[in-house]
C-alpha cells in the first residue's frame, strides 16, 4: 500500500525562506513565526499520514453506496471526519466570529495540500463546505450567516455547489432548474443537477446545497441565473433541524476515480430555497465559491503529483533492476536499484522539480489572496484573478502527467492495483475537468483575464519578473542557470501576448486556437520565476552558513534542472501559437 509523508520541511522553506511570511505587512502574518507554523504543519502532517492516507485505498475500493435514499461513505470515513472536526481543521482560516480559527488563507492552503495529497476524495467533503461557507460569508445576509456558518465552519453541516444539469455544463445559461417565489420570501426549487460532489453522505447532520436556478420572468441566459440556499433539512428559527426538504439523491455516479466521494445526481422537487445575494446575480455569488474551488483544484493536481512522486522515489531506490552503465553501484546484490538509471532520474527530476515549483506557486497565490482580502489590495486581487486559470489549468494538466510518470517508474507493477499507483492517476484526472475544464480555463485566460483593466495585471507580472532579474543580475549563482532562462521564457510569453493583440482582433480563432499553449507557456514562466526566487533564497541560506547544507544544495540542483530541462518548453508553445488557427480550423466538421 502506498504511504504519504507530509512535506513539512519544504512547506516551511516556502513560507519562511521564500515568502518570509512573518515579515509581511499583511494582517495576521506577524503571528506566522516558524515555530508556530511548524507546530500546525507537524500536527496536520501526523493526521494526514496516519489517519487519512490509510483510508485512501479503502475509499477507492469500497466507494459510496446509496441505501434507502441515504449515501453511505466508506468504512472509517465517518470516524476520521469526526477526528478532523474535533481538531478544528475544517475552520482553520475561517472567521473566529463563526467558530473558525481566523488564520490566514496561506495556512489553510499549506494544510490543505497535505489533506488533498493524503486522501483527495475524503478532503472534498470539507473542501466543498469551505467554498459554500465562503459564498455565504461574502453574499449572505447577517441572518443567513448566523444561521448557517457556525455549523458549516465546524462541518457539523456540510455544503455543496449545484451548477451542472444533464443538458448543460459550461453553458449555464441553458439551465432549466427554476425557482418560484413564495409569499413568505422563500422559493420553490425544482429541477435536476448532476455531478454534485459530496451531494449526500452520512457524516454530517445536514447538508447545505447552494443551487443555481432561474426565477420565472427573469432575463434570458446567464443574466437570469440566481443562487439559492437549499438545506437537506429545513432549519428552524432556533437553529434546530426541522422537516426534510424536497431534495433527494437520484443516484451516485460511477466514476473513474475519487470513489470515496459521493458524486450525486440531485433531484429538487419543489424544495424550499432562500435567495443568496441578489436576484439574477447568481453567477457573481457562485464565482466566490468557484474561484476558491479552482485554486483548490490546482492544489489537488500538485498534491496528487507529490504523493505519487514520493512512492515512485521509494520504489526506485528499492527495486533492483539492471546495472549502472558507468559501473556497479550495488556489488552485494544481483542488480543496481532503478534510481541509478538516467531515464529514471529524468522522470523523477521532472516530478520533483514540478512539485516543489508548484508548491511555491500555490502558496504565493494564497499570499496574494490574503493580501487582496486583508489589505484590500486591488493590485493583488487583479493579479490572483489573472493567475487563477493558470493555477487551475497548468497545475492539474502537469500534475496528472506527473502521476503517469510516477506510475511508469513501477513498470508493470504500476498497472497492478495492489501497488496503488493507478489511484493517484485516476484521482488526478478529474482535476483537469471539474470546476471548469482546462480548455475553458485557457479561453478564460486569453479571452478575458489578459485584457482585464487594460491588461495592467499582465503587465504587472512582467514587471515583477523584470525587476527580479535586474536586481539579481550581479549574482553569479543565479545569472546563467536561473536569470537567463527566465528572461528568455518571459520574452516568449510577451511575444505570445503581442501575437494575440496583433492577430486576435482580425481573426479571434488565432487567439483561441493558441489559448491552451498560452496557458502552459504562462504556467512554465510562473514556475520559472518561483524557482529563480527559491534559488536566491537557497543561496542566501548557504551564504549565511546554514546547518542544513544538503537541503539547500538540493534545492539549487532541482531548480537548475527545471530551468534547463522544463522551462525551454515555452519556445515550443510559442511556435504553436505563432502557427495560428489555419491548420487547427482547416477541416470541415464532416471530414474529421
Amino acid at each position: 500500500m502506498p504511504s504519504y509523508t507530509a512535506p513539512v520541511k519544504d512547506l516551511q522553506f516556502v513560507l519562511h525562506d521564500l515568502l518570509k511570511v512573518s515579515e509581511s505587512d499583511i494582517p495576521g502574518y506577524a503571528e506566522l513565526e516558524a515555530d508556530f507554523t511548524s507546530a500546525v504543519l507537524e500536527e496536520a502532517g501526523k493526521l494526514t499520514s496516519e489517519v487519512l492516507a490509510p483510508l485512501n485505498a479503502v475509499g477507492d475500493v469500497e466507494g459510496c453506496k446509496l441505501e434507502n435514499g441515504v449515501v453511505r461513505t466508506p468504512a472509517g470515513f465517518k470516524a476520521a471526519f469526526d477526528q478532523v472536526r474535533e481538531g478544528g481543521w475544517t475552520g482553520l482560516d475561517m472567521p473566529e466570529q463563526y467558530g473558525g480559527q481566523g488564520m490566514p488563507y496561506v495556512m489553510g492552503t499549506a494544510v490543505g495540500e497535505m489533506f488533498s495529497a493524503s486522501n483527495q476524495a475524503f478532503t472534498m467533503y470539507q473542501g466543498l463546505t469551505h467554498g459554500a461557507a465562503s459564498a455565504i460569508l461574502a453574499h449572505g445576509s447577517d441572518a443567513q450567516k448566523d444561521m448557517y456558518l457556525p455549523k458549516m465552519v465546524s462541518c457539523e453541516w456540510t455544503g455543496t455547489m449545484n451548477l451542472t444539469e444533464p443538458h448543460c455544463g459550461t453553458d449555464l445559461g441553458m439551465m432549466r432548474t427554476k425557482a418560484v417565489p413564495q409569499d413568505d420570501g422563500s422559493y420553490r426549487i425544482s429541477g435536476q443537477k448532476i455531478f454534485i460532489s459530496a451531494g449526500d453522505h452520512d457524516m454530517a447532520d445536514n447538508i447545505i446545497h447552494l443551487v443555481l436556478a432561474k426565477i420565472p420572468g427573469g432575463p434570458e441566459g446567464i443574466k437570469g441565473v440566481s443562487l439559492f440556499i437549499v438545506p437537506k433539512f429545513l432549519v428552524n428559527a432556533d437553529g434546530s433541524l426541522g422537516a426534510r426538504n424536497g431534495v433527494s439523491v437520484g443516484k451516485i455516479e460511477e466514476k473513474m476515480g475519487i470513489h470515496g466521494n459521493s458524486t450525486c445526481v440531485m433531484n429538487y422537487d419543489e424544495a424550499t430555497g432562500y435567495l443568496l445575494g441578489e436576484a439574477h446575480k447568481g453567477m457573481r455569488a457562485m464565482f466566490t465559491m468557484m474561484n476558491e474551488a479552482r485554486i483548490g483544484v490546482g492544489m489537488q493536481g500538485m498534491a496528487q503529483a507529490d504523493v505519487a512522486f514520493q512512492n515512485a522515489l521509494a520504489y526506485a531506490k528499492d527495486r533492483l533492476q539492471g546495472r549502472d552503465v558507468t559501473g556497479v553501484k550495488n556489488p552485494d546484490g544481483p542488480a543496481d536499484p532503478l534510481i541509478v538509471h538516467p531515464d529514471i532520474r529524468r522522470s523523477l527530476m521532472d516530478q520533483k522539480s514540478f512539485v516543489e515549483g508548484a508548491r511555491a506557486f500555490m502558496l504565493w497565490g494564497a499570499l496574494l489572496i490574503d493580501r487582496a482580502h486583508r489589505n484590500n489590495d486591488a493590485a493583488a486581487d487583479g493579479l490572483i484573478s489573472l493567475m487563477t486559470p493558470v493555477i487551475k489549468g497548468f497545475l492539474t494538466d502537469e500534475g496528472y502527467d506527473m502521476t503517469v510518470k510516477a506510475q511508469q517508474v513501477y513498470g508493470g507493477h504500476g498497472y497492478i492495483e495492489e501497488w496503488g499507483m493507478s489511484q493517484f492517476t485516476r484521482d488526478a484526472r478529474i482535476a483537469m475537468i471539474y470546476e471548469g475544464a482546462n480548455g475553458v480555463q485557457a479561453l478564460d485566460l486569453v479571452g478575458r483575464k489578459l485584457a482585464t483593466d487594460g491588461g495592467k495585471h499582465a503587465m504587472a507580472f512582467f514587471e515583477m519578473v523584470k525587476t527580479f532579474i535586474k536586481e539579481n543580475e550581479g549574482n553569479e549563482v543565479l545569472k546563467a542557470d536561473f536569470l537567463d532562462p527566465l528572461k528568455a521564457a518571459s520574452k516568449d510569453l510577451q511575444t505570445a501576448m503581442m501575437y494575440f493583440m496583433q492577430n486576435g482582433m482580425k481573426n479571434p480563432n488565432n487567439a483561441l486556437s493558441g489559448s491552451y499553449d498560452f496557458m502552459h507557456l504562462f504556467g512554465h514562466v510562473c514556475l520559472g520565476l518561483m524557482w529563480a526566487q527559491m534559488a536566491k533564497a537557497a543561496d542566501e541560506a548557504l551564504q549565511a552558513g546554514t546547518e542544513d547544507v544538503t537541503f539547500y544544495q538540493t534545492k539549487l540542483a532541482t531548480g537548475r534542472y527545471y530551468m534547463a530541462r522544463r522551462l525551454p518548453a515555452t519556445a515550443l508553445h510559442l511556435a504553436r501559437i505563432h502557427s495560428g488557427a489555419e491548420t487547427v480550423m482547416a477541416l470541415e466538421a464532416a471530414n474529421f
